[in-house]
């Protein structure tokens, strides 16, 4: 994807490719070039599960990824389906006004390749 430069700057490593719990709905942001993601969690029975990827970071890299997340996308925590909980993308309830609600696609990648 196109911003995972950035993690690859700071050193991350991929770790794997997995799924959300299902309490989130994913909208493709308003504006936003090149179009990011926004993981909003929802409640129980309102969201579906979502691929997602997860990546690992020196603690000092984190710190300095944390930093240039630009509002309104925030990091927090998200849940797994298998019930793990990682550090990882949300979007804030007001970034959701005007974005497009991709959930139906069950990942960013298939989304961004729906909106080609």
């Amino acid at each position: 994807m196109p911003l995972n430069r950035e993690l690859v700057a700071l050193g991350a490593r991929f770790i794997e490719a997995t799924i959300t719990a299902p309490d989130y709905r994913l909208f493709a942001l308003a504006g936003t070039v090149p179009s990011k993601p926004g993981l909003l969690r929802v409640k129980a029975g309102a969201g579906a599960p979502i691929e997602v990827e997860t990546w690992a970071l020196r603690a000092d890299a984190f710190g300095r990824f944390v930093d240039a997340v630009p509002s309104p996308l925030s990091i927090g925590t998200v849940r797994l389906a298998d019930g793990r909980q990682v550090k990882g993308f949300l979007v804030e309830p007001e970034g959701v006004d005007g974005a497009r609600d991709v959930t139906a696609f069950g990942g960013w990648r298939k989304a961004v390749a729906s909106l080609k």
